[in-house]
């Protein structure tokens, strides 16, 4: 099956700021990827080969552009070929377009376990890790709503994965 989902949030601060916590993902200070979710982690931090990932699902380290991308290869759940990427385009002085990106086909188990359960766990973390860098800017905090199945899901499912 054909995968591509992708999430997008303009942040109204100058690209340098988000910058800076794109370069924190996945270091001790991660000022990007939400907190409620296992933690993404690289044996060899964010460099071209570094294997990793987040809960079940593990990677390895594509393309590094500081302050601009980290694109990571799908080696974990078997049936997940491709990648996903976060990246950062400057709008304008002062406006951000963060962006997450997964480009994938899923064969096999990996295409039931992408429609019944990461699919939806996925959407979550996304968006509350881009509630976490924007709340880093504003008086007014966002929390995106998990949807009922979404919370039913994080009840089945240990919280390490």
């Amino acid at each position: 099956m054909k995968v591509l989902n992708i999430h997008k949030r303009v942040i109204n601060q100058p690209k340098e700021q988000i910058a800076k916590l794109l370069n924190s993902l996945a270091t001790e200070n991660d000022q990007m990827f939400a907190d409620k979710w296992p933690r993404i982690k690289l044996k060899n931090g964010k460099k071209v080969g570094s294997k990793g990932g987040h809960g079940p699902i593990r990677y390895t380290v594509s393309e590094y552009q500081e302050g601009e991308r980290i694109q990571f290869e799908f080696t974990r759940p078997l049936g997940f070929h491709g990648y996903h990427v976060f990246s950062i385009q400057e709008l304008g002085a002062h406006q951000t377009e963060l962006e997450h990106v997964i480009n994938m086909e899923t064969k096999g188990f990996g295409t039931l376990k992408w429609m019944i359960a990461i699919r939806w766990l996925h959407d979550a973390l996304i968006e509350d890790s881009f509630d976490k860098v924007a709340n880093q800017f504003s008086a007014k905090k966002t929390k995106t709503t998990w949807s009922l199945w979404v919370r039913f899901l994080r009840k089945i499912i240990p919280a390490t994965i």
